[in-house]
């Protein structure tokens, strides 16, 4: 595993609930960090520093009032460009027709764009990295979010953002429009359309089993 796949590995691990084991494991997830590339190896320590300072109860607290109770914090990342309207469904299929093609099962338990999977998904295969680096503006809306909100886990989510190219102008200006207006509402009388990339997937992959 190399130093970026590591990073994404350790940021999916920080992202997730927070169970007992996850305090149990501080200094093994520290030595983690350090192996992480050195862009995103500050923004680690800094959010593991928090973590070991607080209280486990108060940094469960923390993670449902940020994750759970904010819709704009939420760790689903086409929630942040798509809303709960029609084209979050055709993200939902092009995420799962980017497991399939790496040879992956998508998990049942969790949707697909959930943002600890993806970032386990980037650490275990090429493809994976590849559809952070296509959902990049929806991670930046996520990361100022979070930021706005004042919570440490940013940092993780800024680690995650230094592994990836920065956004173009055209992107840029995407985000501080989407930023400013929310995510959408549905888009009533638009017919559902499956993305290429999904049929493309469904064509030529299998699915591991």
């Amino acid at each position: 595993m190399n130093a970026a796949e590591t990073a994404c590995k350790l940021a999916s691990v920080l992202l997730q609930y927070p169970h007992p084991a996850l305090f149990e494991g501080t200094d093994r997830l520290e030595e983690t960090a350090r192996a992480t590339p050195r862009a995103s190896r500050a923004e680690f320590a800094a959010f593991l520093a928090w973590l070991r300072a607080e209280p486990p109860g108060e940094v469960v607290r923390h993670y449902v009032e940020t994750f759970d109770l904010r819709h704009r914090c939420t760790l689903y990342l086409s929630y942040h460009r798509h809303g709960d309207t029609r084209g979050r469904g055709m993200a939902m299929l092009a995420y799962k027709a980017a497991y399939r093609r790496a040879g992956l099962l998508p998990s049942e338990d969790e949707l697909p764009d959930f943002l600890p999977l993806v970032l386990e998904f980037a650490a275990l295969h090429p493809e994976g990295m590849a559809l952070l680096r296509r959902r990049r503006t929806d991670l930046d809306l996520l990361r100022r979010s979070l930021d706005a909100a004042g919570t440490p886990y940013t940092r993780v989510v800024e680690g995650v953002c230094a592994l990836l190219p920065g956004l173009r102008r055209a992107e840029l200006r995407a985000v501080r429009t989407l930023w400013e207006s929310g995510p959408p509402a549905e888009e009533v009388g638009l017919e559902p359309f499956a993305p290429p990339e999904y049929l493309s997937g469904l064509a030529g992959g299998q699915e591991r089993r």
